[in-house]
């Protein structure tokens, strides 16, 4: 059989995989398992949240249906990627309204893991623009889900990792722009207290992202780059046409030390001379600057790395992102990439990773005491009232998962009401207690 891994390459498992085409294929696929299933994309969530013994692969229904050019409506199956997406809807001058920092997912991925990107302070998650999509369920019935149809099934699918059934097709709301160039402003800021004060004063801007610097102690301890962006009134509808570099090997594991890090970080910061400075962009630089290297995941070597994501509330932000960085500065495991963002209001999906607040993804090669560094983590996250990103979870024990996401009986209930605890399930399922 196949060995399948999501994108941070850990853990890996041996699995039987489908490949349908067509919603009667997918029907025919559920009908004849063995075991629960997960339906899997294009593989970039980070653990093991699309893994399971029995996989369906849903990138086959990757067709366009509909395009509403004046109402900026498309609908799409399931496996059309964001890529896919934004090829069809940018020169009629429309782009997504929400996105995360790959255009590499699909449109179902995207509802599974109810994204964000660098706006959700104003706009939300992925969900806030999702008008409708059809769901396969246990026994082969499609419904239509919406907020206004079987909405209770709507709003444990947005978020629900494909625990509730088979996303087939779905109808997205898109945003008017009209160039895209992204103006953008960068600011250095010389430590996280500096670097939250910016991204309270910068709240009206469209789109903020920092990168931070998660070796640094003392006194420049959280020392970062925030980004700002706007969509632009000039440079036209063209998507640029770039040539993607690649990683044709793994990285010797020894290269990725806390001295290269260092040493990296140093110069990323300091490239920037100016405190506050301009320039006009391309929107995959501003958006997917990581997609121009074909698989980066390697970067971290043959064991692969884990992506740790969490949330800490707003009203703790300084000092619950001080006691974890400074947790992850002794350690001497700090990454080279490290993203902060400022998150909105939290929604009313049941298993969605944002509340108010802000957020620290952080990339660490796996190698020995990892996840006992990451245990010690999460027990900070949970005592400021935060929680872990489930489609970049690869070790959250259970506990952990049911203090921090209250409304997961609420979820087991509507999955149980549809018939799906005994037919989707994944590793991640298995592992936090929703199997």
């Amino acid at each position: 059989m196949p060995i399948v891994h999501g994108w941070g390459r850990y853990p890996v498992v041996e699995a039987e995989i489908r490949s349908p085409v067509d919603p009667p294929g997918i029907a025919a696929a559920v009908k004849s398992r063995a075991r629960p299933v997960i339906p899997r994309g294009m593989g970039r969530s980070y653990g093991d949240s699309a893994l399971s013994d029995q996989i369906i692969d849903c990138c086959g229904l990757n067709g366009v249906s509909a395009f509403d050019f004046e109402a900026g409506l498309i609908r799409c199956g399931a496996g059309v990627t964001l890529s896919d997406l934004l090829t069809h809807s940018v020169p009629k001058g429309w782009f997504l309204p929400v996105t995360p920092g790959t255009k590499f997912v699909t449109i179902a991925g995207a509802i599974a893991s109810d994204v964000h990107g660098k706006n959700h302070h104003l706009e939300g998650c992925f969900s806030e623009f999702v008008e409708s999509f059809d769901l396969m369920l246990a026994g082969n019935e499609i419904l239509t889900c919406s907020r206004h149809q079987h909405v209770d099934l709507f709003h444990a699918t947005v978020g629900g990792m494909g625990l509730t059934g088979i996303i087939l097709e779905a109808t997205l709301r898109l945003k008017p722009i009209s160039s895209t160039v992204v103006e953008q402003i960068t600011f250095k800021a010389r430590n996280l207290q500096e670097a939250l004060h910016l991204f309270d004063a910068h709240e009206a801007s469209a789109y903020s992202v920092a990168w931070i610097d998660c070796m640094v102690t003392g006194p420049a301890m959280g020392r970062a780059l925030l980004m700002l962006g706007e969509h632009s009134e000039f440079g036209g509808l063209s998507l640029p046409d770039k040539r993607r570099i690649s990683v044709p090997f793994d990285v010797p594991t020894q290269t990725l030390n806390r001295f290269s890090i260092k040493a990296f970080n140093w110069l990323y910061y300091h490239r920037i001379r100016q405190a506050r400075s301009s320039q006009r962009v391309d929107c995959e630089s501003f958006f997917y600057p990581l997609d121009g290297i074909h698989g980066w995941n390697r970067l971290y070597g043959k064991r692969g790395f884990l992506q740790y994501q969490f949330v800490v509330p707003k009203h703790a932000g300084l000092e619950g992102l001080t006691a974890l960085l400074k947790q992850i500065v002794e350690s001497r495991r700090g990454s080279f990439l490290a993203v902060l963002k400022l998150l909105g209001r939290a929604n009313q999906n049941l298993l969605s990773f944002p509340i108010e607040g802000y957020t620290l993804s952080v990339d660490f090669k796996l190698e020995d005491g990892l996840f006992e560094l990451l245990n010690e983590l999460d027990a900070v996250v949970l005592d400021y009232g935060g929680r872990i990103y489930l489609a970049k979870d690869a070790r959250m024990k259970e506990a952990t998962f049911k203090r921090s996401y209250p409304r997961w009986m609420q979820f087991q209930e509507v999955r149980s009401r549809y018939g799906a605890l005994a037919t989707f399930s994944s590793r991640q399922a298995q592992r936090i207690g929703l199997d």
